[in-house]
């Protein structure tokens, strides 16, 4: 009796145990679970819930930077249509550079003069670079026609929208956690290409410098400098976004009616389809956790 105890016993397969690394156990197959197995799971730990006014409040950097191109656009056209001279494009870019600097002097809490230095150095550089390679610009794009040129240049600002990184910008400020990725880099030479497309249409020098100036000051510096806005006061950046909006809606329409009845359009729905549909489509997300994830790293493995 008690040898055959012993028998059935020694026969019996060991309790199994949930083991990451090990050798395979004995009775058990290398995919087995026991019933302890979805005691862990949990559903949904991760989904945050959206706040309509948070979300919409969100958007206006999208339909901030939307203002900021089509504003661009039009000075372009002024530009080829003569309203406006060389002239009014240069006293436009000191007015814009000088107002930027200004900014950021304002709003950049980190801000040393050795940045501050760099900073003019940058610009020094590049105004210098492009009033040397003016006359190239305007040369570059003779034997294409027009209707070639815009189409190009319009396909390119809309890869330039599509890929930029509307919650950054491309020059790191100061105290920012990421470098730029590289899609808004791609997006910043999008849109350098479309400016040299359209200065290359202008009559003069001093108008492609004009241009090429102001295009690289508006793409380049003017997400740095609305990014220290948004980081120095939410609200600020709001009525600021605001105002760029009214001023963009007012010159679209004074061109023409059914640009002003499309950037209307598109507003609408960047700041109010857009975050309804977020905020419906969260109701169907369906998230599962449990120790079979992926571990997470706690730390950032770059410092």
């Amino acid at each position: 009796m008690d040898m055959n105890f012993t028998a059935d016993s020694s026969l019996a397969p060991s309790r199994w145990r949930k083991v990451a690394y090990g050798r395979m156990q004995p009775g058990y197959d290398d995919n087995h679970t026991d019933e302890t197995f979805l005691e862990d799971m949990v559903m949904n730990a991760n989904v945050v819930k959206r706040n309509m006014l948070k979300v919409m409040q969100d958007s206006v950097s999208i339909s901030q930077y939307l203002c900021i191109v089509f504003l661009v656009v039009l000075v372009w056209i002024y530009t080829l249509r003569s309203t406006l001279n060389e002239n009014s494009l240069l006293l436009l870019d000191i007015s814009l550079l000088g107002s930027g600097f200004i900014i950021l002097v304002l709003t950049e809490e980190m801000l040393s003069l050795k940045r501050l230095w760099n900073y003019v150095l940058s610009v020094s550089f590049f105004t210098t670079g492009l009033f040397v390679l003016a006359p190239i610009y305007q040369t570059l794009t003779r034997s294409i026609s027009s209707d070639s040129i815009w189409a190009v240049t319009i396909s390119l600002l809309l890869l330039h929208l599509f890929l930029h990184d509307y919650s950054g910008s491309t020059i790191r400020p100061s105290g920012a956690l990421k470098n730029p990725n590289l899609t808004s880099c791609i997006s910043l030479n999008a849109s350098i290409v479309a400016s040299v497309f359209i200065a290359s249409r202008l009559p003069s020098r001093v108008h492609v410098f004009a241009t090429m100036l102001f295009s690289l000051q508006i793409f380049l510096f003017a997400p740095l400098v609305t990014y220290c806005i948004k980081k120095y006061s939410f609200r600020l950046h709001l009525l600021f976004s605001l105002g760029l909006m009214a001023v963009t809606l007012t010159f679209v329409y004074s061109l023409h009616c059914l640009l002003f009845v499309l950037l209307v359009g598109i507003l609408i729905f960047v700041n109010v389809v857009c975050p309804y549909w977020l905020i419906r489509i969260q109701e169907y997300k369906f998230e599962i956790n449990g120790p079979w994830d992926e571990a997470k790293l706690c730390f950032d493995i770059t410092d």
